[in-house]
């Protein structure tokens, strides 16, 4: 049994999905520190008190607890503006730890700034750091340019994270080929371990029973898009995707948009929706579009099992848990060829990778599955499989058991304690310095 810190300071486990600041990452530590918790470990989460009302510990399901760090206001802030509330961040996390019965055995830090705090306490106290970047900032700079609002400070404290921490947890094999090309990180100190899917929020429906539940004509081809809405996710290139489509194809189809700020879509507390959909009206297919709105978890399984292709392009993705969800459900996926989406969608097996930001072969590439819904239900059956064997929470959690053993030092036959035998081969792997066959 190890004792985990987990520190998320702008990810909140607790927080609602789809909003500001609120995806992936929210994702990720919610179901790893769930799934570490079930496993027997004693697992704590470490996230910035955003709200006065918040006690200082919650509790998780699993037996996690989630720990309200108070550093800054107790409000709201883009993660772009805590960087100068990190150093006390950390401060308080050496007190809190130091209150403790037992020492943590390790540290895992997710995004940099947490990763500037798990160096303070390491500092400190000793305790073992692995980090999980999550982002890159240079990869991010590259893709965003003027639009990064992160400050410079941030590839600095990257570097030294790199150079600091006593493991590195690389995504996928592009997140593991960033961190050697631009940040000369050791191939030796980096574990590439992807991210996942619970079983119980996602897994197939009948496609007429979750369009019925969700009032979707059977007779329309469902495209649908689902996440974050800001601009790096491409939502603008599927509607110009959608304008491309033939006359006929266009007719059939209808692009079903879910997240943002609200349960009702509202242009005031998701400005996107309203560039989105100037840009809908401009090209003429506003009427081809419905925006959704933010939906719960619970809630995501029917929209994925009810629409005919999942569709994510954004410019850059680190990981993206989105394509994943969707092949849990048996959904095809369409894709754009970057980060970690080029490695879990497999072209022309679990569905189609095309370039970003080219409406063009993305129209292409839904027409393809438009007039073939032998091949829209081959890439599902395949995306379920490939979902199924490689991207379960639960695999990625003992995986991650290991790699925190190895930074804590335990011994070969400890870490085998740590996880079923069935994770063997991803660990040696995993120890062996080389990126895993996503």
């Amino acid at each position: 049994m190890l004792r985990i810190a987990l520190i998320s300071e702008h990810a909140s486990p607790l927080a609602a999905t789809g909003s500001v600041d609120a995806g992936g990452q929210n994702i990720y530590v919610a179901h790893v520190a769930r799934q570490l918790a079930r496993a027997g470990h004693q697992v704590d989460v470490f996230t910035r008190r955003d709200n006065p009302l918040l006690p200082e510990i919650s509790r998780m399901g699993g037996g996690a607890r989630v720990i309200h760090v108070p550093a800054g206001p107790p409000t709201a802030v883009p993660k772009e503006k805590l960087l100068p509330f990190i150093e006390t961040f950390g401060d308080w996390m050496i007190e809190f730890a130091r209150r403790q019965r037992q020492p943590y055995d390790v540290v895992h830090a997710n995004f940099f700034m947490s990763g500037l705090a798990a160096l303070r306490i390491k500092a400190a106290l000793g305790t073992p750091v692995v980090t999980t970047f999550h982002a890159l900032g240079k990869v991010r700079r590259l893709h965003q340019g003027e639009a990064d609002g992160f400050p410079d400070e941030r590839f600095a404290i990257e570097d030294r994270l790199v150079a600091e921490s006593d493991r590195i947890v690389a995504e996928c094999p592009q997140d593991y080929e960033d961190l050697i090309n631009l940040y000369g990180a050791s191939a030796a100190s980096i574990d590439t371990v992807p991210c996942g899917f619970d079983s119980s929020e996602f897994a197939p429906q009948p496609r007429q029973l979750a369009r019925r539940r969700l009032g979707w004509r059977d007779d329309e081809f469902a495209i649908l898009q689902l996440g974050r809405l800001v601009p790096r996710k491409g939502v603008d290139n599927v509607i110009r995707s959608l304008a491309a489509l033939s006359d006929a194809h266009r007719e059939r189809a209808r692009l079903y948009v879910v997240g943002g700020n609200s349960e009702i879509p509202n242009e005031i507390a998701t400005p996107e929706i309203a560039r989105l959909r100037g840009l809908a009206e401009s090209l003429g297919v506003a009427s081809r579009i419905t925006f959704v709105g933010r939906r719960g978890r619970n809630d995501l399984r029917h929209f994925y099992s009810a629409s005919d292709v999942f569709v994510t392009t954004p410019w850059y993705e680190p990981f993206g848990i989105t394509p994943v969800e969707a092949m849990a459900c048996g959904t095809a996926v369409i894709g754009s060829r970057v980060g970690g989406i080029q490695h879990t969608v497999v072209d022309g097996d679990t569905g189609l990778l095309v370039p970003p930001n080219d409406p063009t072969a993305l129209a292409q590439a839904l027409g393809r599955l438009m007039d073939n819904p032998a091949l829209q239900a081959s890439f599902g059956e395949a995306g379920l499989k490939r979902a199924t064997r490689r991207y379960t929470w639960a695999n990625v959690a003992a995986e991650l058991a290991a790699v925190y053993a190895r930074a804590a030092g335990l011994e070969p036959d400890e870490i085998e304690q740590l996880q079923p035998r069935e994770f063997a081969t991803l660990r040696t792997a995993s120890s062996n310095a080389r990126p895993l066959a996503l």
